[in-house]
């Protein structure tokens, strides 16, 4: 009793979650996998699935999201503005929602789905997780080509069009809400992503600046890092007060502080790196811990092997032939769709959602959350095989 009492505490499962998710980072890297597949695996392995060292708790998803926000600052610190701005991108974004969420819906209607608990299927497989496909191109040096830049800048944008289509979603089960409600989500979207832009290049970049050209910053070279860290989670704080994901700000952050240049203080790229190798790999962990595979019935195996098809397939065609049409050549229409596959927190989220208003039941729920994670798990294996032999940058049509 007094051991499990010990192995039950917060301290003990923090400590356990930080050693599992570093090992599993090594152990993948010895494979030569992505270290976020490595990851996942060592997730299911001390999750329920398997062990059921870990459960999903509060805790764990807190520290989990935590970690996203730090990989999403990273990740937009390689990136400028005018890289993922473009118009192209935007057309992605929106096949790569239409299209799976269509494929969602009418697979799901076809399984005898109600309209509404269709409808959240849709929004499921319309999600697009960026954290896991962007520390894959990071993890190989890849983040600077072009099928990159069309990933992120899309991944972005497709994060506000599903949550307006989580908006949408909800109204089919809950008809008196207004549909001015899902045109001000739209319009808070834009401002905070335009505004906060504005206010990173212009008004943050000076701060950190005049920070790194103070006399203080002689004795405290770390106030460099520490600012820029308040500024991910200011931006971070402000996505969630508009209704977006805090990961969202945490790139807008990112990006908003790419341009600086430090003269005397430490370089405060390097400490977010370290950051987010640590509370990244929880992030990836806690993805396999969601998952519990002995929920997993006969009853709902087709659907799932059906469902995950359709996630994949949808996301290849709905971002890979906008991609291609856009100026890019096979090969890299193609690692845009495969980046775009996975639903990873996204669709888990919206699944978990659901679960709680009672707009599906468990069953729905444990397929949705193990085609996340199948299609999680997937794209970085197949990424990887194609983007090695992706040349840096070749300029695109405009």
């Amino acid at each position: 009793m007094e051991i499990h009492a010990v192995t039950a505490s917060i301290e003990f499962q923090m400590s356990l979650l930080l050693f599992v998710s570093l090992a599993g980072y090594l152990i993948a890297s010895r494979m030569g996998q992505p270290a976020v597949v490595g990851q996942i695996v060592v997730g299911l392995i001390v999750g329920p699935s398997v062990l059921g060292w870990i459960t999903y708790t509060d805790f764990i998803s807190s520290v989990g999201h935590l970690g996203a926000v730090i990989l999403l600052f990273v990740i937009g610190l390689e990136f400028r503005l005018k890289d993922i701005a473009r118009l192209e991108y935007l057309v992605i974004a929106l096949f790569g929602v239409l299209v799976p969420w269509v494929s969602g819906f009418y697979l799901a209607s076809a399984f005898g789905f109600e309209t509404h608990r269709a409808a959240i299927v849709g929004v499921a497989l319309s999600a697009t997780s960026i954290a896991i496909t962007a520390d894959t191109l990071k993890e190989l040096g890849k983040l600077k080509t072009n099928a990159a830049k069309a990933i992120i800048g899309a991944a972005i944008i497709d994060d506000v069009l599903a949550l307006l289509a989580l908006s949408f979603a909800n109204q089919l089960s809950a008809p008196e809400t207004s549909h001015i409600a899902l045109v001000w989500t739209a319009l808070k979207a834009l401002g905070f992503i335009v505004i906060g832009a504005f206010i990173g290049q212009v008004f943050m970049t000076r701060a950190v600046q005049r920070i790194d050209q103070s006399a203080l910053i002689r004795q405290y070279p770390e106030l460099v890092f520490i600012f820029t860290m308040m500024v991910a989670f200011l931006y971070a704080m402000l996505a969630e007060l508009m209704g977006l994901s805090a990961i969202v700000g945490a790139f807008i952050a990112g990006v908003s502080l790419s341009t600086i240049n430090l003269t005397y203080g430490k370089q405060f790229r390097e400490g977010a790196e370290y950051l987010r190798i640590i509370f990244a790999s929880i992030f990836f962990v806690s993805l396999g811990v969601l998952v519990d595979i002995r929920a997993i019935t006969p009853d709902i195996i087709g659907f799932l092997v059906a469902l995950t098809l359709a996630g994949i397939l949808s996301k290849i065609i709905g971002c890979g032939l906008p991609a291609r049409f856009s100026g890019l050549d096979n090969r890299e229409a193609l690692v845009v769709g495969i980046g775009m596959t996975p639903r990873g927190e996204v669709s888990a989220i919206v699944a978990l959602l659901a679960l709680t208003q009672g707009i599906i039941e468990q069953p729905v729920y444990v397929s949705l959350v193990m085609m996340s994670l199948l299609t999680t798990a997937l794209a970085p294996i197949l990424l990887r095989r194609l983007v090695t032999k992706l040349p840096d940058e070749i300029p695109t049509s405009t």
